[in-house]
C-alpha cells in the first residue's frame, strides 16, 4: 500500500512537471505576439491596481512587462516568469524605466525566496495558467509578509450558471491554444491557500474579470 502511494505521488509530480514544461513552451511560442493578444486588462486597471503596491514588490508572471511602467515611484520590483522568451521582451522595457527592477526566470510553484520577503505581490491574468494554482498561491503566501497584500486582476469561473457552463465548454480550446484555463475558481483557491479576501471589484463580463486584494491568514 505504501509503495503504491509513493508511486502515485511520483507519477503526480512527473505529470505536473510535464504540464509545466508544456505551458512554458506555449508561452515561449506566443511571446512575440503576446502584447497584441493581451488586451483583456485595460491600462487604467493596471494603474489603479499598482497604485496600491508598496515596498518590496514581487510580480508573479511578469510576462512581457505590461505592468512595469505603471508602478508608483519608490517601490523595489522583482518580476518573475517561467518563460525565458517572455522575459526577454520584458527586459527590453527596462531601458526606458527608472524603477529598481530585477527580472528572473522562476516558476511560481517553486519560489526561490525566503519566507516573508515581500510587502506586496502582484499578479495579472497569471493564475489561469499556473498548472497547480493552489501550490502557487501557497508559495506566495509563504513569501508575503504577514502585513502584506496580494493584488490581483484575474479572470475566473463566473458564479452565473449560464456563463459558467459556457466557460467550462470553452476551456479545452483555450488550454489547447495557450495553456490558459477560463474556469478556475480563483477565490476558492485563494482561501484554500490561506488567504483572506479583503476586497473584490468586478471589472468586466459581469463577474469573470475581477480585481482582488487578499491578505495572509496567520
Amino acid at each position: 500500500m505504501r509503495l503504491n502511494k509513493l508511486n502515485q505521488s511520483k507519477w503526480q509530480v512527473n505529470k505536473m512537471r510535464d504540464l509545466t514544461e508544456t505551458i512554458r513552451r506555449r508561452y515561449n511560442r506566443i511571446a512575440p505576439m503576446y502584447n497584441s493578444m493581451d488586451t483583456m486588462i485595460k491600462p487604467i486597471w493596471r494603474k489603479e491596481l499598482l497604485a496600491d503596491a508598496k515596498g518590496k514588490v514581487l510580480e508573479v508572471g511578469v510576462g512581457t512587462g505590461a505592468n512595469l511602467s505603471h508602478y508608483p515611484p519608490g517601490v523595489e520590483i522583482t518580476g518573475i516568469d517561467f518563460s525565458p522568451r517572455m522575459l526577454a521582451y520584458a527586459k527590453e522595457q527596462l531601458v526606458n524605466l527608472s524603477q529598481n527592477i530585477q527580472l528572473e526566470q522562476m516558476d511560481a510553484q517553486h519560489l526561490a525566496f525566503s519566507d516573508h520577503s515581500f510587502d506586496t505581490v502582484v499578479s495579472t491574468c497569471v493564475f489561469c495558467s499556473v498548472p497547480d494554482p493552489i501550490q502557487g498561491l501557497r508559495e506566495i503566501h509563504r513569501v508575503l509578509k504577514p502585513t502584506g497584500h496580494l493584488l490581483m486582476i484575474e479572470h475566473m469561473l463566473s458564479d452565473n450558471p449560464v456563463l459558467a457552463f459556457a466557460l467550462h465548454m470553452l476551456n479545452p480550446v483555450t488550454v489547447r491554444i495557450s495553456g490558459a484555463n477560463v474556469n478556475r475558481k480563483t477565490i476558492q483557491n485563494l482561501q484554500i491557500a490561506g488567504f483572506y479576501i479583503a476586497d473584490v471589484k468586478m471589472l468586466a463580463f459581469k463577474d469573470i474579470v475581477r480585481r482582488i486584494d487578499a491578505v495572509p491568514h496567520l
